[in-house]
């Protein structure tokens, strides 16, 4: 049996991280729920205590305007990421290997540019002489791993 499913970021600022991974993903901030003028709102209509509201209290989540890829929501949690992700984004710039090295290695390169421009920092990149492979590891402004292959 299949489920529907949402993924979970943990962060310290909702606002910066739906700002950037909006922009990375080609996804928009999710409407407030029908006859709701916004998220505020909403919260303190189901019974939101306000010492649980953040300044401007949503949206904190993103969805494919396709309505394919699944819903993002950004939780607000205390401490700051300290330890490699032990799950990832891929961001597939490239193709797939049926493109050639060098046309993926280009594209790639290009949405890195891209990815710093709006807030992505440079981690590592992944290429093997020999290999018919390549990759950039980034983090987003928060310090979250993903690839871009």
């Amino acid at each position: 049996m299949t489920s529907n499913w949402q993924l979970t970021i943990d962060c310290a600022d909702p606002a910066v991280m739906t700002a950037f991974w909006s922009r990375a993903l080609g996804y928009r901030l999710e409407d407030p729920p029908e006859g709701f003028a916004d998220w505020l709102t909403y919260w303190r209509h189901i019974g939101v205590p306000e010492e649980e509201l953040t300044a401007g209290s949503g949206p904190d989540s993103l969805v494919d305007p396709a309505g394919v890829g699944p819903r993002i929501w950004f939780q607000i949690v205390p401490e700051a990421k300290t330890l490699k992700n032990r799950l990832h984004l891929d961001l597939e710039a490239g193709g797939g290997r049926t493109v050639p090295l060098a046309e993926r290695t280009s594209r790639v390169d290009a949405r890195v540019v891209e990815l710093l421009a709006l807030g992505a920092t440079l981690m590592r990149v992944l290429s093997t002489d020999g290999m018919d492979h390549y990759g950039v590891v980034m983090a987003d402004p928060e310090g979250n791993e993903f690839c871009v292959h």
